[in-house]
């Protein structure tokens, strides 16, 4: 595997990011830049090319890049963020989108979809109901994707469907039965490590947050790089909100 990895870099306005589901504490801008850096390092020591998205200091959210776009192949379904705010993000990514070569199509209005409502796993592609995403962006998702399986998903308690699940490198699911019920889940051995990116056949990003399920799955024989994300953990960011993995 490997490709390209788009990534905002984010701006001092960071701290004022919308917090829906925890309570808000201070956001430390310097050091969530480092930890943004680090993360991007850690992409590229895996073979992902960073694909730098132009900075946007008034947009508090930008850096959690995935909101704004869902890939498939060499498509690009740009979204309608739920949150008025932030739907103002989507513009520069299509941009990057446009001069990548990549076809691009958009969800609509009325219909409304952050890309953190979507997780892909092989044919399949499960797309969270949530406070963000409406069934008018779902069916729109299904009508332009008709390859793939669309899957609806009913929430608990979290911001979005990839707060609560995601899939490991041999497509096993791994969240919290709590926020979602889908079957044969891997249950994690604290919150965040419900949150991974998969980086390769064998390897995975996680949060540095989450070391007992690091090494539960190092038993399960996957290669973990962890990152430290607190500072976007914050504002319910998570592993894999910070960057869109495009395959080559």
């Amino acid at each position: 595997m490997g490709g390209m990895a788009l990534v905002r870099k984010p701006g001092p306005s960071i701290s004022e990011g919308i917090v829906t589901h925890i309570e808000r504490r201070p956001v430390d801008h310097e050091r969530a830049a480092a930890q943004h850096d680090a993360y991007v390092e850690a992409l590229a020591g895996a073979g992902w090319r960073p694909v730098y998205v132009p900075r946007a200091d008034d947009l508090p959210d930008a850096p959690f890049v995935e909101d704004t776009m869902v890939v498939s192949g060499r498509l690009a379904v740009l979204t309608r963020p739920g949150a008025p705010e932030r739907r103002p993000e989507v513009e520069s990514v299509a941009r990057v989108v446009h001069e990548l070569g990549m076809k691009c199509v958009r969800i609509v209005p009325p219909g409304t979809l952050d890309g953190g409502d979507v997780l892909q796993v092989g044919p399949t592609v499960y797309v969270g109901r949530s406070a963000r995403t409406s069934d008018e962006a779902i069916a729109q998702l299904t009508a332009l994707l008709p390859e793939r399986r669309i899957v609806a998903v009913e929430l608990r308690g979290v911001l979005h469907l990839k707060s609560a699940v995601t899939a490991l490198p041999d497509g096993t699911l791994i969240g919290d039965p709590a926020c979602v019920d889908l079957p044969g889940m891997l249950v994690p051995e604290e919150e965040a490590g419900a949150h991974v990116v998969v980086l390769g056949e064998d390897r995975v990003l996680m949060s540095a947050s989450a070391p007992q399920t690091a090494v539960m799955l190092e038993k399960r024989g996957f290669f973990v790089t962890k990152v430290d994300i607190s500072e976007y953990e914050k504002l319910e960011g998570c592993v894999t909100c910070l960057s869109v993995l495009v395959s080559d």
